[in-house]
């Protein structure tokens, strides 16, 4: 992941400059870049580039950051620069084939990747999109070639061995395949991906307890798999587990809701079990996502007609006529709802037509001539499923299966160094803190404001207005240097006033603003033990607590530990209790100022985190009583009804977010819009 590159590059030093200065802005581009102020660091690199054009490492890192924004032209040019000015810098190359491959350039990114293991021959990352990119080229032997030089240099990589079966499963080498996804289970029983891979194998082969036990595996050790439940379901469905199969679609659309196949298939097996208006909705929402799906259509006129809805079910029959009008079922279907109706006269013309096709094929038949019915052909095919680029429409009540191309472990397209997720990840609206800088909003230009903290302001005593903003700026340099002088002028004061919680709430905030979180905690704690009801102190403390469980989290999933320049003994188990913690803090706050909006949507957003998702919704309403306009709070209240499946009041919440400023409502609304009835 591009996260592990940048870690490890951020954390070596660079080169030392002769101007100090320049050395200052690398370092403030670099954190900016570390926690993904990609558009600043940006500009802070430029700054640097235009100072000191012969550098390789801003323009490397500059190319980095556009990597991140997706601008891949962008970043392919910065890495020309970087390897021009030093060709020795593997990340340059890695970097470049990243930018390569996401441009489609295969061979570009190949090349890369063979340059840069002349540097680094046993980088187990290089080794990996190498064989990757391979395997998107289909050039399979090449691939095996370089898998087995791999698992030379790292015998125990269980990804290579899953990616050779991979390979061998495009060979339809099935054998060598279920070798290397055994061999990758045999080293690693504790990853996903091995069971869920020889899974596959089973069921092309039939072998439907087996891909079952090993699926039961995969999803003990990853549960957040919609594709592992998909494929279960396909598993039970086939040893007649209907029950089982629809329990396995439901949770995967709990996972992931706007999933094809668990819609389309839990229709049909709702369908089989009499289960007609639910199994209705899920070909409702099938159609929402393709509207000439004709199977779709095809077996939702079924069910209507089941319904006693016999108009819709005419209109969706003839909507499939009319893109197969040698579709003999759909006249037979469509002639019996005409009668049901009272449409004789168009229940006669179905039926003659159905007649005439009948004739038509028998006489076909007779004289060797071949068949051009729709359907032709396939009434002797026992299969139970389909692909999904079948449009037979004969097989209407198959279950659908996923495409060959479609297939296949979700490894085979994980790059190593990749910059996102294949699914982007939907994040709540962050954290309210007091600050005194805040980032312009070209949009939402509503002011918060709170009477105490209006009050704080009026009385001169801060350096600068307290701003509570949900969208901190950076500090410049000069604030930077401002703020550490505050730190001297406080403490000199505190020595002389020990007992004033103010100051040491002043001192608290200059530390949050240097990122000193430890020394900030302490301050704010001081402050609280001198006066317990100064509540701007506890809603602080509960802030930079949670920024130390997100960051310890961070350095916990990091990939490389103690290799990208992380002690091992940083890594500290993050529990529910730790953010107890934080929520018992904002408890406090609401206790002594109940007024203040701000504490219930911190709050909301402490048990969207522990996903508590009732007591989320809960804050998330009390904060909108308070405060009608609160962008925020509708977008988070907007994304939690969705978490819990209420997508209708949850767009309604994105829909007022947006509304009120927040762009990015507006391409949540579209990832999450179902067509009402």
């Amino acid at each position: 992941m591009i996260k592990k590159i940048l870690t490890v590059l951020l954390l070596f030093p660079l080169a030392l400059h002769a101007q100090i200065n320049t050395e200052r802005v690398m370092t403030i581009a670099r954190n900016a870049l570390y926690f993904e102020d990609y558009v600043l660091s940006i500009q802070y690199f430029n700054q640097v580039i235009n100072a000191k054009p012969y550098l390789f490492e801003p323009y490397f890192f500059r190319g980095l950051a556009k990597m991140n924004l997706e601008d891949f032209q962008g970043a392919e040019a910065d890495c020309d620069e970087a390897i021009r000015r030093n060709p020795f810098v593997v990340g340059a190359y890695q970097i470049r084939g990243l930018a390569r491959i996401r441009q489609n350039n295969f061979d570009g990114a190949i090349e890369d990747y063979q340059t840069a293991l002349k540097y680094d021959p046993e980088n187990l990352a290089l080794w990996h999109n190498l064989s990757l990119c391979h395997i998107r080229k289909e050039d399979y032997e090449a691939a095996k070639a370089d898998l087995g030089k791999l698992l030379t240099i790292a015998p125990r990589y269980t990804r290579a061995y899953l990616m050779r079966g991979e390979v061998c499963l495009k060979q339809n080498d099935t054998i060598q395949a279920l070798r290397d996804f055994d061999h990758a289970i045999e080293l690693d029983r504790y990853d996903a991906d091995g069971w869920g891979a020889r899974a596959i194998v089973h069921l092309q082969r039939g072998h439907y307890k087996e891909a079952e036990n090993d699926l039961d595996q995969a999803i003990h050790l990853s549960v957040r798999n919609a594709g592992y439940y998909i494929n279960r379901a396909l598993a039970r469905f086939h040893q007649n587990n209907l029950r089982g199969a629809m329990s396995d679609y439901d949770l995967a659309l709990d996972i992931d809701p706007n999933n094809f196949l668990g819609h389309y298939n839990r229709g049909l097996l709702r369908a089989q079990v009499g289960d007609d208006n639910r199994a209705i909705e899920d070909f409702d929402f099938v159609l929402t996502i393709e509207p000439d799906n004709m199977m779709a259509t095809f077996n939702r006129g079924l069910l209507r007609a089941q319904t006693g809805d016999y108009q819709g079910a005419i209109s969706d029959y003839s909507k499939v006529i009319e893109e197969y009008p040698n579709f003999t079922t759909g006249y037979y279907y469509r002639a019996e709802a005409r009668r049901k109706i009272g449409d004789r006269k168009g229940a006669e013309e179905d039926e003659v037509k159905l007649m005439k096709m009948q004739i038509d094929r028998r006489n076909a038949a007779a004289s060797g001539k071949k068949d051009t019915a729709d359907n032709a052909g396939k009434d002797g095919d026992s299969s139970k499923t389909r692909k999904k680029s079948d449009k037979n429409m004969e097989n209407y009540r198959k279950i659908v299966i996923a495409d060959d191309a479609d297939q296949g472990p979700s490894y085979a397209s994980d790059y190593r160094g990749r910059v996102q997720d294949r699914n982007v990840v939907i994040k709540l609206e962050p954290m309210f803190a007091l600050t005194y800088y805040e980032k312009v909003s070209d949009v939402k230009r509503s002011v918060n404001f709170h009477r105490f903290i209006d009050e704080l302001n009026r009385s001169k005593l801060f350096p600068k207005m307290l701003r509570i903003t949900n969208m901190e700026a950076p500090l410049t340099e000069e604030q930077v240097r401002f703020h550490f002088a505050l730190i001297d002028a406080h403490t000199s004061d505190i020595v002389s006033d020990g007992q004033n919680a103010v100051k040491r709430f002043m001192r608290g905030l200059d530390f949050y603003l240097v990122q000193d979180f430890d020394s900030s905690m302490e301050d704010f704690t001081k402050s609280i033990l001198l006066d317990d009801a100064f509540f701007p102190a506890y809603f602080m403390r509960a802030l930079v607590r949670c920024k130390q469980l997100e960051y310890q989290k961070a350095v916990n999933r990091s990939e490389e530990g103690a290799g990208a320049g992380i002690d091992e003994s940083q890594k500290t188990e993050v529990t529910a209790i730790d953010y107890d913690i934080v929520r018992k803090d904002l408890d406090k706050v609401i206790e002594l100022a109940p007024d203040f909006v701000y504490a219930y949507y911190n709050r909301g957003n402490v048990c969207s985190t522990l996903k508590d998702y009732r007591a989320a919704l809960a804050d998330y309403d009390k904060a909108i009583e308070l405060n009608p306009n609160f962008a925020e709070a509708y977008f988070n209240r907007g994304l939690t009804n969705i978490f819990l499946g209420n997508n209708r009041q949850g767009i309604s919440d994105l829909s007022k977010a947006g509304e009120l400023g927040i762009v990015a409502a507006y391409n949540v609304i579209k990832r999450f819009m179902v067509q009402d009835e």
